[in-house]
C-alpha cells in the first residue's frame, strides 16, 4: 500500500513533523529522502531492502551514487538526493557551524576530514590550505581514485595553495581497505611532493593518510 494511503499517524513525513526526526527509524528516514517506492513496494520497502542488502546505514551512506542508482526502485534522481543527505552529513560533522578550523597537528586533521574520507570505496587525495596560523582556508579534491590508487600531480596539488595564498598546506587521502599504513608509492609521492613545496616555498606540514577510524601521519613518522 502507498505510504499516501497509510494512517496520517503511521506516515514517516508526519510522524517526523509533530515527534521530531529521532522518533523515525532508519528506514523511515531514508524513505523521505527516496520519496516514492516502486510498483508493489512503498518507499519504507524499498529503504528497508537498502538496509538489508548492505547491512547499516552507514554502508548504504559509503556507496557511491552509481550503485545506489541500480537498486530496484532507486534510480538516478533518488540516488543523487540520497548522495548529497549523506555528504551533507559528512561535511556538517567535519566543520560545525561557525567555528574556525585550526589544524596544528594530525589529531585535528583528522578531526576535521575523517568524517568525510572515513568509509569512502575509493582513494580520494585532498590538499587542505592553511594561513599563517594554520587556519584552514579550504580544502581541495585534487584527485578521486580507484580502490588502490590514486593518480595526484604536484601542480594539481599547488596550484590552489598559490591561488589561495596559502601560507602553507596539509596532504590528506584515505585508504579504502581501513589500513592507514603508508605504503611505498605513498612514500615516494609525499618525498615528490615536499621537493617540489621547497622550490615553491608553499611548505607542506603533514601527510595524513585516514583508514577506518584511524590515522598516520607521515610527518609523525619522520618522512616529512
Amino acid at each position: 500500500m502507498s505510504i499516501d494511503h497509510w494512517p496520517a499517524s503511521e506516515r514517516p513525513r508526519e510522524r517526523l513533523y509533530w515527534s521530531g526526526p529521532d522518533a523515525l527509524a532508519d528506514a523511515e528516514l531514508l524513505a523521505l529522502q527516496l520519496g516514492s517506492g516502486r510498483r508493489g513496494k512503498s518507499a519504507v520497502d524499498v529503504a528497508r531492502e537498502m538496509l538489508a542488502a548492505y547491512g547499516s546505514l552507514g554502508e548504504v551512506a559509503a556507496r557511491e551514487v552509481l550503485e545506489l542508482a541500480r537498486l530496484p526502485g532507486v534510480g538516478r534522481a533518488k540516488a543523487a538526493r540520497l548522495a548529497a543527505a549523506f555528504e551533507l552529513t559528512r561535511r556538517l560533522r567535519a566543520r560545525p557551524p561557525g567555528a574556525r578550523v585550526v589544524l596544528s597537528g594530525p589529531a585535528e586533521v583528522y578531526a576535521a576530514f575523517g568524517p568525510l574520507m572515513d568509509g569512502l570505496k575509493r582513494e580520494v587525495f585532498r590538499v587542505a590550505l592553511l594561513d599563517a596560523q594554520n587556519g584552514l582556508l579550504r580544502d581541495v579534491v585534487v584527485s578521486e581514485g580507484t580502490l588502490s590508487a590514486s593518480l595526484v600531480h604536484p601542480r594539481e596539488v599547488f596550484k590552489p595553495a598559490i591561488l589561495e595564498s596559502a601560507a602553507s598546506v596539509i596532504l590528506l587521502h584515505n585508504h579504502p581497505s581501513g589500513d592507514p599504513s603508508p605504503s611505498r608509492e605513498d612514500v615516494r609521492l609525499t618525498r615528490q611532493l615536499v621537493e617540489c613545496s621547497r622550490l615553491l616555498e608553499v611548505p607542506v606540514h603533514d601527510h595524513v593518510i585516514v583508514g577506518r577510524g584511524r590515522w598516520v601521519s607521515l610527518a609523525e613518522r619522520g618522512m616529512i
